[in-house]
C-alpha cells in the first residue's frame, strides 16, 4: 500500500469520526451540503480532508496549535480548496 493511500485512509477515517460523533457539527453539515451539490462519497470526502490536511500541515511542519475556526471556515468555503 502506498503512502498516500495509507495517509487518505486515515484522513476518511477522522472524517467519518467527525460525521459520527457530530463534531465539530460542520463536517457534519458540510458533508450533506456536499452531497446535495451531486458530490459522490469519495469527492466529498476528499473535500473536507483537504481542510483537514490544512491543519495536519500546520501542526507537523510548523509547530502549532489545531485551529478549528480556521477548519470550519474552509469547510463552509467548499468546494472552493482551502488556502488559508
Amino acid at each position: 500500500m502506498e503512502t498516500n493511500e495509507i495517509i487518505r485512509k486515515q484522513i476518511f477515517e477522522i472524517i467519518e469520526n467527525q460525521i459520527r460523533e457530530n463534531n465539530p457539527p460542520e463536517t457534519n453539515v458540510t458533508y450533506n451540503r456536499l452531497r446535495k451539490q451531486g458530490f459522490n462519497d469519495f469527492q466529498t470526502k476528499q473535500m473536507i480532508g483537504q481542510c483537514l490536511a490544512v491543519e495536519l500541515f500546520n501542526i507537523i511542519k510548523f509547530d502549532k496549535n489545531y485551529n478549528n475556526e480556521r477548519y470550519i471556515k474552509n469547510l463552509k468555503a467548499l468546494p472552493k480548496e482551502p488556502f488559508d
